[in-house]
Formats: C-alpha cells, sequence, structure tokens
C-alpha cells in the first residue's frame, strides 16, 4: 500500500485499543513505522525519543537484527506446535533458563500470549489449587486502589481503577480492594496526619490493610493478595520499607498466596531480573510478559512454586486451562536470545548504575509549579502533575480534561517524545525508557517536559 492508503487504511479499517477515535476525526492518525536503539520514527520521517519502551515493553531498544533473526530461524525449524500434552524445545529451554532466575522455588512457568492472561492464569490456579488442598471455599483475590492488572473479565475484575471496569459489568466475583501505596497522598490514604513523613509506618499500616481485608471476608475464603512491586497506575508506587516482608508474614498467616504482577516490573526495569528481587520478597506466584521479549514477539508466564505443581505432578490432575499460542516456538526463541543480550550487555547492572542519575535529572522538573511529585524505582517513574504545590490540590475533570487529554499527550509527542500522560488516578507523566538509555537520553526527555510542562501550566 501507498502511504495515503495505509493512512486510509488506519482511518476506516483499524480499531485501536484504548483509544478515542473521535480525536482523530479530520485528523490523521500517528503511525509509526520504524524503530532504532531508542527512538522510533513516524511515517514522515520525524524521530522521537521513545520515553515509555513501547508500553514498559522494549527493554533492549529498537531495530536489534539478532532478535528478528532468533525469529526467522526458529519458524523455519519449527514454526508452531502448541504445549497441550506435547513439549517443544524453545519452550522447555526457555522454562528452565527463567527457573534459574527466579527466586525460591518458583520453578514450574505456564506460558501465555501476554500478561492479562498470565493474571487470569494466576487467579485460576490459586482457585483450583486450594480446592485440591481441601479448602475449596478460597476462591477470592485481593489487590489495591487505582492498580491495573489486565483486561479479561478475571484480571480486570482484579484491576483496581472502576472507569475501565463499568461498561463491563457484572465482573467475576470476589475481588476485593485495599489502599496502594501512594506515599505522596499517605496522609489522605490513610487519614493519619503525619503518615508521608514516616514511609516505614505507612508501609506497615498499607500491608495491614490487607490483613483487615482477608478477615473481614474470612481467612478461609481469600485465596490469593496480587500486588505489583512498583505499582503502575496511579504513577508509579514503589513500596514504602518493610512493606513486602509484612506483606509475606499476612500471606504465610492466613495461608493466602501471594502474587507478584511483574508484567512491568520484570525483566530489568528495576534493574533486578524480577522486581521482587529488588525488594527482597519471595511471592508464591510471578506474572510477566512485555520485556520477556522486548516485544520481538508476544509471550507471557505465570511462574509458580513448587508446592502449586505438586497437586499436578501425579495420577489424573490436570489444570484444566491453557491458550493455543502460549509458549509459542518462535516467541520462545526469541525471548531465549533477548535473554542473552541481557547477560552479554549487563542491563541489570546498566539500569542499577543509571538510576540515580535518571531521578535526579527528572527531580530537576521538581523547580516547575505543576510538578507535585517525582516518585519510581529503576527506569520506571511516574511525576504527578498538581494545581498547587503547597496544598497538593489536584486537578478537576474538566481541567484534566483540557491539560492532559487535551493537550499534554500531544505536545510531548509533537515535541519529540512518546510517553503516557494519564489520569487514572492522580494526573502522572509516566516515563519508562529502554533499558539501554543513559544520561543523554534522560536530558533529552527533561528538556523536552520542562519546555511543555511550562507551556502546560501557561495553559492552566
Amino acid at each position: 500500500m501507498t502511504r495515503p492508503d495505509v493512512l486510509k487504511a488506519a482511518q476506516d479499517n483499524l480499531w485501536m485499543h484504548f483509544t478515542r477515535h473521535g480525536s482523530y476525526e479530520g485528523a490523521e492518525v500517528p503511525m509509526i513505522v520504524r524503530g532504532d536503539g531508542a527512538y522510533i520514527y513516524d511515517v514522515h520521517g520525524k524521530r522521537y525519543l521513545d520515553g515509555l519502551a513501547g508500553l514498559f515493553v522494549v527493554q533492549v531498544g529498537h531495530g536489534r537484527a539478532e532478535l528478528a533473526e532468533a525469529a526467522a530461524k526458529q519458524a523455519q525449524e519449527l514454526a508452531f506446535f502448541p504445549l497441550w500434552s506435547y513439549a517443544h524445545p524453545k519452550a522447555a529451554e526457555l522454562a528452565a533458563r527463567l527457573a534459574e532466575l527466579t527466586p525460591g522455588d518458583l520453578n514450574r512457568v505456564f506460558f501465555t500470549t501476554g500478561g492479562g492472561e498470565a493474571v487470569e492464569s494466576a487467579w485460576k490456579l490459586a482457585k483450583q489449587y486450594f480446592k485440591t488442598q481441601g479448602k475449596p471455599l478460597k476462591t477470592k483475590v485481593v489487590s489495591r486502589s487505582i492498580a491495573y492488572h489486565g483486561t479479561p473479565q478475571g484480571a480486570l475484575s482484579i484491576t483496581g481503577i472502576p472507569a475501565l471496569k463499568q461498561m463491563f459489568e457484572p465482573l467475576v466475583p470476589g475481588a476485593l480492594k485495599a489502599p496502594n501505596t501512594n506515599l505522596y497522598r499517605a496522609d489522605d490514604i490513610s487519614g493519619l496526619p503525619g503518615m508521608e513523613k514516616d514511609p516505614e509506618a505507612f508501609g506497615r499500616w498499607a500491608a495491614d490493610q490487607i490483613a483487615r481485608a482477608i478477615e473481614m471476608e474470612g481467612p478461609d475464603t481469600v485465596a490469593a493478595v496480587f500486588v505489583e512491586p512498583v505499582q503502575n497506575a496511579g504513577g508509579c508506587f514503589p513500596p514504602p520499607p518493610g512493606y513486602f516482608q509484612r506483606l509475606r508474614e499476612i500471606c504465610d498467616q492466613y495461608d493466602v498466596l501471594l502474587v507478584s504482577d511483574e508484567v512491568i516490573c520484570a525483566f530489568g526495569r528495576l534493574g533486578t531480573m524480577f522486581g521482587g528481587q529488588k525488594f527482597d520478597y519471595v511471592p508464591d506466584i510471578i506474572t510477566c510478559a512485555k520485556g520477556l521479549t522486548s516485544g520481538y514477539a508476544p509471550i507471557g508466564a505465570m511462574i509458580a512454586s513448587e508446592r502449586l505443581f505438586e497437586p499436578f505432578r501425579s495420577g489424573t490432575g490436570m489444570f484444566a486451562h491453557g491458550y493455543t499460542f502460549g509458549g509459542h516456538p518462535v516467541a520462545s526463541a526469541v525471548a531465549l536470545a533477548n535473554l542473552d543480550i541481557f547477560e552479554r550487555e549487563d542491563l541489570l547492572g546498566h539500569v542499577t548504575a543509571n538510576e540515580p542519575v535518571f531521578r535526579r535529572t527528572l527531580e530537576r522538573l521538581l523547580d516547575l509549579p505543576i510538578v507535585g511529585d517525582v516518585r519510581g524505582s529503576g527506569y520506571f517513574y511516574g511525576i504527578e502533575l498538581v494545581k498547587d504545590r503547597s496544598t497538593k490540590q489536584t486537578f478537576n475533570e474538566e481541567e484534566s480534561e483540557r491539560l492532559l487529554r487535551g493537550f499534554l499527550s500531544k505536545a510531548l509527542y509533537e515535541a519529540g517524545l512518546y510517553c503516557r500522560a494519564d489520569d487514572r488516578g492522580d494526573p502522572v507523566v509516566q516515563l519508562a525508557p529502554p533499558l539501554i538509555c543513559g544520561p543523554k537520553e534522560f536530558d533529552e526527555m527533561e528538556s523536552i517536559l520542562r519546555s511543555v510542562l511550562t507551556e502546560a501550566w501557561a495553559r492552566l
């Protein structure tokens, strides 16, 4: 197709995800055609810094020929075969490699094609596991307010963002919510003055609210707690000190599975291979996807501890669940090649060394009146925007519509930065660049953000 044909097809035939198509009436749909390292290029040849790694995905950067070559080689050898009662070498090899990298005894890898499917799989496994243990009432799950865990009906129930769920109700019952760990607004969340100045006390309080939720429902009815190492929605909430250690104690006390949803936080995003390793906790299940192949092929996984696999190890027991393309041979081959790059280029070490530089660079924006907070971990940061820094007053709905959706996202893109301006919770700009980035790219991000946020404040 010619360029005009492609642009017309985007208007007439393509149904994009989480997209207000009305915003493109009479306007061209942005069309990205090429990527190289930390940069992407549109159909007109304009270059943009990829400040979101696609969607928290492209860890090793764009244009890696060896990942494409790994896909082509595997497709010639075995293009497809399902993991339904049969195995193929690349899935087995990838499972073994992941088991070596995971903490504790999380050695059993159930492949999916994405993160939402991994979360869905984890809830189903939790339900079936407890039935095998003679505890059939343990079916409910606890997650956190504003947290995003995916779009399938079960994962959407676990998601804590009401606006994303109301059009699809009724959802799967049994998904409970507890407070998140937004330290910037800890006083309001807890209702206890002084929490914002005492992170450890706030962490203890927030973890204990999950215990309260379990107790209120009855521990004999709760199967699992789903948490991200750093919560994405709402703008990158790191855990306060001691939070996950207390949460591990609570889950052990009530015989509840701790599920670490690492669809974003795994594979180097925080400077560790798995997010839980950054904060020194071992979950019972890890859900992951995105960075496992750096986006060069779709794959996800639910990684479970040995004890959760035990009921299925022998006899006639079966986890009656699966996906046609889970553990696809081509995607598995790409994942293995992607992990080779991680090791060869020491990307974990690179992120760990540069994390303080990234933070300091973004914290320079705190001199702008519209910037209330800069928070995050590794290469995963959120910048919360406020109307009044002294009171932390946020924007009303009309202002958010005009400022974030009507101006900010488009203005950042036009200025050469692809990132996310989001108001699921409080208004934030989220940044998660490819892991190959360094001080040069950080300075470029800060410069563009400074210019656009200054204009946004003037418009406000």
